[in-house]
């Protein structure tokens, strides 16, 4: 009887444990994973070079319209606060909440504006390559 009380015990104790470890435990979210930029175009291969990470937090004021650009780099970005739409030369859109991320349009024209009425605050991260530009305005 000793035995299966004991057994028992032990089943909860490392059930708890396993309740406890679960709650604590590191959680993954993949927010974005693709070869391909929002526009559905593919990324371009890596430039040649010493390889230079960048990694920016923008804050867009309300009604703020950023000027007309294009990145030569890959970039992806998670946008942290408020709203923020992005419009390439060709009209395309792709409208970005609080939480969604992004994997930026290569050498392609664009600009973002944040139409709402608060800050609209973005981290995005460049995978680029010394000595050369992230960002070239038209």
């Amino acid at each position: 009887m000793k035995k299966i009380f004991y057994s028992i015990c032990l089943i909860f104790f490392l059930t708890g444990l396993g309740w406890a470890h679960e709650e604590n435990a590191v959680k993954t979210d993949i927010l974005a994973k693709t070869s391909m930029s929002w526009d559905g175009t593919d990324l371009p291969e890596y430039a040649k070079g010493k390889p230079e990470i960048t990694i920016l937090k923008i804050k867009i004021p309300p009604k703020t319209k950023l000027p007309l650009h294009k990145h030569p780099v890959i970039n992806a970005g998670v946008l942290l606060k408020g709203t923020l739409t992005v419009v390439t030369e060709e009209n395309e859109k792709l409208q970005l909440n609080a939480g969604d991320s992004i994997i930026e349009v290569v050498n392609k024209w664009h600009y973002g504006i944040n139409e709402g009425n608060e800050f609209a605050e973005i981290i995005v991260f460049y995978a680029g390559v010394q000595d050369s530009p992230i960002t070239v305005k038209k």
